[in-house]
């Protein structure tokens, strides 16, 4: 079948109980691309009928939750036998008699495991709740006490806009987040859609629906779901699936957020990406992927489903949904990567530069860092530019390495505290790092200043409190080799750490 224009698909938004029908002259002719056309109509045809493609031979209704009332008894039936498993310390039975302050606490508890593995994110929960055990603990943090937490987990810019969140909600709210997922959504920084439909639905019992990748990728296949899936239209249908979930035919007895929670847990643990565990799904009697072969095909070109596209050849089954898409290739990019290293007789210190609070690792610390065109090579770098790095860092003067005066490893003792030199340039090698969308090289080099008692003044800089012999501005610190292991520090910039401690720290002209 051809591949219908995207706006097509878009034009019919698959509410669950407002989808017009179309005229069959409509259908004909929205459906039906030109490249098509062509490609089927003879010189001699008179008529469109012929060229009209094979459509995907389901009802519209297909698409739609019918009784989740019945659907809700299974699926909370399974939830309550599965439940504590996993030993998430957030996931805590319903108590309707908390009182507001209670509830509040128990959205805080909720809003820090948003868009979180859990495989990975219990321990940094447990952490981040004894030192943040509430929303005024948070607000009165530094963003660097922030990241020392969420170090490793990734995301993050989230620990930032957390912070972000409970500022606001001390200065605005006092210090409790919003009982509404509308409201939540439109003024906490960080909480979409989703994370504001589970926590309101879980801490305040509100009735509104989570999408997250789990329950994604199980309605999907609960409704055969076979369209581009990060499509208007095809989230249409999926959101008013979890909505009515949470909304249609409900008992009172039937919390919400256990329904939403229960839905994650299925698509986290049953429903999963790879080899599903269709066998012990309460829900699979109902599952439209399931149970492809018992669908029914209709005569009534009217009630047919346009909005899926034909199952790839090959493909059949619950693993063929949700619709595969290609993923957009991960950009390369190329960094000069300087570990900056000031030593003494008795002291050597290493300088860290601080991200941008906005954007990719935003707040994060690293080894001063110059992009580079990708075709370049490690021989278009070295001195000059390591030199470049540290007139943009250092406010001291400091004279460039220049290999014929200064021989590796020989080692100065300046006087007058301004004196300072490059004493060597190191070529350690590349470190290679993927992150979601980009797949990034570091060409890694090695730099060592030598000359006066202290550190080089940094521009801007101030004395740290906790570390008063580290200099530091809002951008750049000094910090020992011990420092540096513990520092908010990325994944990537810990892969460059690791290099130096393997070849720079062990040379014996450094000691």
């Amino acid at each position: 079948m051809a591949r219908r224009k995207r706006n097509e698909c878009e034009e019919d938004n698959f509410q669950a109980s407002s989808s017009k029908p179309r005229r069959k002259s409509e259908l004909a002719s929205g459906a039906l691309s030109q490249k098509h056309l062509r490609r089927n109509t003879k010189p001699n045809d008179t008529t469109k009928e012929e060229a009209r493609p094979i459509l995907s031979g389901h009802p519209k209704s297909t698409h739609i939750v019918s009784s989740p009332s019945l659907l809700r008894k299974a699926l909370l039936r399974w939830y309550t036998t599965v439940e504590g498993n996993r030993g998430m310390p957030w996931r805590k039975t319903y108590n309707p008699n908390l009182s507001t302050s209670d509830r509040a606490q128990r959205a805080y508890e909720v809003v820090t495991i948003q868009q979180t593995q859990v495989a990975t994110v219990i321990p940094y929960y447990n952490a981040w709740m004894k030192k943040f055990p509430t929303v005024t603990h948070l607000a009165n943090s530094s963003v660097d006490e922030v990241n020392a937490l969420w170090k490793g987990l990734g995301y993050y810019s989230r620990g930032k806009r957390l912070l972000d969140a409970a500022r606001i909600l001390i200065r605005d709210y006092e210090g409790k987040l919003p009982d509404n997922a509308k409201e939540m959504e439109a003024n906490i920084p960080g909480i979409g859609r989703y994370s504001a439909g589970a926590i309101c639905s879980i801490a305040y019992g509100e009735r509104v629906p989570v999408l997250d990748g789990n329950v994604h990728r199980f309605f999907s296949r609960f409704l055969a779901l076979h369209a581009p899936p990060k499509s208007k239209a095809a989230l249409d249908v999926l959101w008013a699936a979890a909505t009515a979930m949470v909304q249609d035919d409900v008992d009172d007895v039937d919390h919400p957020g256990d329904i939403n929670q229960a839905l994650i847990e299925l698509g986290s643990t049953i429903c999963k990406i790879r080899d599903p565990m269709c066998g012990d799904c309460p829900l699979n009697r109902w599952c439209g992927a399931y149970n492809e072969s018992k669908k029914r095909s209709i005569t009534d070109i009217e009630d047919l489903c346009t909005l899926c596209e034909p199952l790839p050849d090959g493909q059949h089954g619950v693993v063929a949904y949700p619709m595969k898409v290609k993923k957009k290739k991960a950009r390369t990019e190329v960094d000069v990567a300087s570990v900056i290293e000031w030593r003494s007789v008795d002291d050597r210190q290493f300088l860290l530069v601080r991200r941008p609070d906005k954007g990719l690792l935003a707040g994060l610390y690293e080894f001063p860092l110059t992009p580079l065109d990708c075709d370049s090579t490690s021989n278009g770098w070295g001195p000059t530019l390591a030199h470049q790095q540290v007139v943009d860092v250092i406010e001291d003067s400091v004279t460039p390495y220049k290999k014929e005066e200064v021989p590796r490893g020989l080692r100065h003792n300046y006087s007058g505290g301004s004196d300072y030199r490059i004493v060597d340039v190191v070529l350690l090698g590349d470190v290679s790092h993927t992150f979601s969308h980009i797949k990034k090289t570091y060409h890694t080099q090695w730099v060592v200043i030598e000359g006066g008692i202290k550190p080089p003044l940094l521009k801007y800089s101030q004395p740290k409190p906790e570390h008063e012999e580290c200099q530091t501005s809002q951008n750049s610190i000094w910090l020992s080799i011990s420092e540096v292991t513990k520092a908010n520090i990325s994944t990537g910039v810990s892969k460059i750490w690791k290099l130096f401690m393997t070849i720079g720290a062990e040379r014996s002209d450094c000691e």
